[in-house]
């Protein structure tokens, strides 16, 4: 099989079997929120940082409150997401420019959203797709393992490989692969060790006879 046809054939099964729907597994009800809860989701799961933010959107309820916060308090209020003082210091200062530079209003450029304090492309890209709806690539371990298994990349850099996948996936698909994968990654493709004696694409993947 060629490739061109191998990757629609994953695209399709990917279709078949978790239909496309705008989940987000970060809880959030303001934009910035969701910025916030995925600079807290670095080396973090995404269960633990909603069992954080459920606590921290209530007591810094505006983006001027956490502008405004004290260091070492925000560090204690995200401490159990792991790295906790530079996420609470990024926190405090991308809201602080987010108001000075932006007016309070999130940007919707990679560009741009990579300038504040602790943005890098993964985090961009989840706020371009969940707030704006533009098609984006998210490169999260789920994207990055399982992208590596089924033969879609040789990279091991995040970077590397949004750019690897933008140049073979259709645009129509940028979001939708990363939701897919996700759902993809909880239930079979696992890490370290993925089930694929329940995988429904076996055929498809160049990592099975290495896997099982």
């Amino acid at each position: 099989m060629k490739k061109k046809e191998r990757l629609n054939a994953i695209l399709a099964a990917l279709d078949a079997r978790y239909p496309f729907e705008d989940k987000c597994y970060l809880n959030y009800t303001q934009p910035h929120e969701l910025l916030i809860a995925t600079i807290l989701s670095a080396q973090c799961t995404d269960d633990r940082v909603n069992i954080v933010t459920e606590n921290l959107f209530v007591k810094y309820p505006t983006m001027e409150a956490f502008a405004n916060a004290k260091q070492s308090e925000m560090e204690q209020d995200v401490r159990q997401t792991g790295f906790y003082r530079n996420k609470a210091k990024n926190i405090i200062t991308a809201m602080q420019q987010l108001l000075e530079h932006h007016s309070g209003v999130l940007p919707s450029s990679v560009e741009e959203l990579t300038a504040l304090a602790g943005v890098g492309r993964k985090t961009a890209n989840v706020v371009r797709c969940h707030i704006f709806g533009l098609p984006s690539v998210v490169v999260d371990t789920h994207v990055k393992r399982i992208s590596a298994r089924l033969g879609l990349t040789k990279n091991t850099d995040p970077t590397k490989i949004e750019f690897d996948l933008m140049k073979i996936l259709p645009k129509t698909h940028w979001i939708r692969y990363n939701h897919q994968i996700i759902a993809f990654g909880r239930e079979i493709c696992k890490a370290p060790r993925a089930k694929c004696g329940e995988c429904f694409m076996t055929e498809l993947c160049p990592s099975f006879d290495k896997m099982s």
